[in-house]
């Protein structure tokens, strides 16, 4: 699905990403970890788009994507969430969902003068789509509910919905763990795999609890310092003395405290 081949990022001469390359498998549910600064959220901006790379290539299905804008991969089907939620606070947590999808009928200066009936219909269809996508996502008795007003965790949730409002290919979901409490983290996680299992969705989530990760994600990729550093399942990564010491620096003694 997603091929990176000698990505680098560079901030002046600080390197943010530093010659990584990795693959992502359709259908997969891959983590990525590491630790603080090794360079995973610049990572996701530039496969993203939110940030151009300095070099290295990055393909979707075999197309080259380097550099493109965040409103091209869009409507290739690659989406990202933000580690803090990104919500219209003054919509409802439906109107939120109802905004998403591109190229609308009520856009249009003419539609709203002549074509009334169709920009109705398609209101009545994006009602329906946010309204199946809400009770997938077990939040359906907050659809009137100002988003603003929602949990952290249900926002992520929210998050996870707008996804669903479009025909996503690959999901990039950045910690949706941040400031979630662990039974709505959880109902995240189900949700997740319920999506990549019905629908075939892809996902690569970054994230630093490992319980989360070991219970969605297959394989798990470690960076450190700009670079991949591993890549297997968690109990391989976990057991690797080059991301004990990019974690401890203290050896395999202390293996078990790694993403702790």
């Amino acid at each position: 699905m997603i091929v990176v081949e000698d990505l680098h990022k560079h901030f002046g001469g600080f390197h943010a990403v530093d010659g990584a390359s990795l693959r992502i498998e359709p259908g997969s549910i891959t983590g990525l970890i590491g630790p603080n600064g090794a360079g995973k959220t610049t990572l996701f901006n530039v496969i993203a788009g939110v940030l151009k790379p300095t070099s290295g290539r990055v393909t979707m299905a075999g197309e080259d994507i380097t550099g493109l804008a965040p409103h091209e991969l869009f409507h290739k089907g690659l989406l990202r969430t933000f580690q803090i939620a990104h919500e219209f606070s003054s919509l409802t947590v439906r109107e939120n969902l109802m905004m998403v999808p591109a190229a609308q009928s009520g856009e249009t200066l003419w539609n709203t003068w002549f074509g009334r009936k169709r920009i109705a219909d398609q209101e009545r269809a994006l009602k329906a789509k946010a309204d199946e996508v809400l009770e997938f996502l077990t939040i359906d008795h907050l659809k009137d509910e100002k988003a603003g007003n929602l949990s952290g965790g249900q926002k992520k949730l929210l998050e996870l919905g707008r996804t669903m409002m479009v025909d996503a290919k690959i999901v990039f979901l950045d910690e949706v763990g941040a400031g979630v409490n662990r039974t709505l983290l959880m109902t995240i996680a189900d949700a997740i795999v319920r999506l990549n299992k019905e629908r075939n969705y892809t996902f690569v989530v970054i994230e630093h609890d490992m319980d989360f990760i070991g219970k969605i994600c297959n394989p798990v990729i470690c960076m450190a310092e700009g670079k991949v550093l591993a890549e297997g399942t968690l109990d391989e990564i976990k057991a690797n003395e080059h991301v004990i010491e990019a974690y401890l620096g203290t050896g395999l003694k202390n293996k078990d405290k790694v993403g702790a």
